[in-house]
């Protein structure tokens, strides 16, 4: 009885904790990566969402942000003459303009000549056209000949609306228009604010964050001059190639042609084609088929030296990109700003990488970008 009692009044325990197995911890931290690789993708989507949505905005910031970086050297010059900043910064900007009025007053009348001429090219363009649309029509009636009556089926024809080509022609100037019309401010305020921009932009992480920022800020400026220059640079010998190659085959408006050619010989992977059909179709009812083959190989030729020469030895040591990053930003970045993007690509995938190499937690996608 006693027994039962002190049972009764005894008080019960409640269920004892079950340890913890050793592995949790090892859950937690994975479960903690994958929460933070969801986050990330999460941001980086989103990103790229306001730059799809808002592409004129960026378009014009950075084009605005790569003339700025080309005045830059300009400013620091004038800089250390005891001119003020922002009157630096204004005599570099009217120097720029000064040198687009130049280059457009010696070139106006070639260009009006070339001008004037291109209605030629379009009808030669026309008949060489021509050509292959009555071969084409010669093989359509052999084969009605060949073919049955009942086999034949019409094909119908969809007649596309001008109105909204208008419409896109339309929307595309006044996007040119709001673009031209911004950058003069904004590079104007890009380079007088450049010393406060860049303290208060370090001043926004820890302060044992701070070297690494500014390290990281540095290598994205040098990045972008060499950028800058070594373009201009490699563009402006392949033009001289170029005129050369084009006056020695006889090319009407060589040197206007070589120009045009060797900038679009810049362009990464389309470079190619886009030079060679410049002069190809200004050579239509000029040149004879040997004289375009060798405008096909000078200029293909060119385009590989300066992709796999030039530009390593004067650009390349300051991306280092690997050709998948190269390619998969041309396509993401053409695909959202079109021409503008396809310029733009290297330089941001070059800061993207430059901005994992400093940070420890995305020095893998760092290493992993590179080349």
């Amino acid at each position: 009885m006693d027994n039962k009692l002190a049972r009764l009044f005894t008080p019960k325990r409640g269920p004892q904790p079950v340890p913890a197995p050793a592995h949790a911890e090892a859950v937690w931290a994975a479960s903690f990566k994958w929460s933070a690789i969801a986050q990330a993708v999460i941001a980086t989507g989103v990103i790229l969402a306001i730059c799809y949505f808002a592409k004129p905005v960026w378009v014009t910031l950075m084009i605005s942000a790569l003339i700025a970086f080309m005045l830059e050297p300009l400013v620091l010059l004038l800089t250390r003459y005891r001119t003020p900043r922002a009157l630096a910064s204004l005599l570099a900007l009217l120097f720029l303009f000064g040198v687009i009025y130049a280059v457009g007053y010696f070139s106006y009348s070639r260009v009006t000549a070339f001008v004037n001429e291109v209605p030629h090219y379009a009808s030669r363009i026309r008949s060489t056209f021509a050509r292959f649309e009555r071969q084409t029509k010669q093989l359509e009636q052999t084969r009605e000949k060949m073919m049955p009556k009942d086999e034949q089926t019409a094909v119908p024809v969809k007649v596309k609306d001008t109105s909204s080509l208008f419409v896109q022609a339309f929307g595309a100037a006044k996007e040119a228009a709001m673009t031209l019309g911004f950058i003069p401010f904004i590079v104007y305020f890009m380079l007088t604010w450049h010393q406060q921009g860049w303290l208060k932009t370090v001043r926004l992480f820890p302060p044992e964050d701070r070297d690494q920022v500014r390290d990281a800020m540095a290598a994205i400026s040098a990045m972008m001059r060499t950028f800058i220059v070594g373009n201009f640079a490699i563009g402006i010998i392949l033009s001289v190639a170029s005129m050369i190659v084009f006056a020695f085959v006889g090319l009407p408006y060589f040197y206007f042609l070589g120009f045009i050619s060797g900038f679009l010989s810049l362009v990464p992977y389309l470079g190619a084609i886009l030079a060679v059909a410049v002069p190809l179709a200004a050579g239509l009812g000029v040149l004879n088929t040997t004289e375009m083959l060798v405008i096909v190989i000078a200029v293909t030729g060119l385009h590989v030296i300066g992709l796999n020469v030039l530009y390593p030895k004067i650009i390349g040591s300051r991306l280092e990109l690997n050709p998948l990053v190269v390619i998969a930003g041309l396509l993401v970045w053409g695909w959202m700003w079109g021409a503008m993007g396809l310029i733009l690509a290297i330089p941001m995938m070059a800061a993207v990488k430059i901005i994992c190499d400093h940070v420890g937690s995305l020095q893998p996608i760092g290493e992993w970008m590179g080349d």
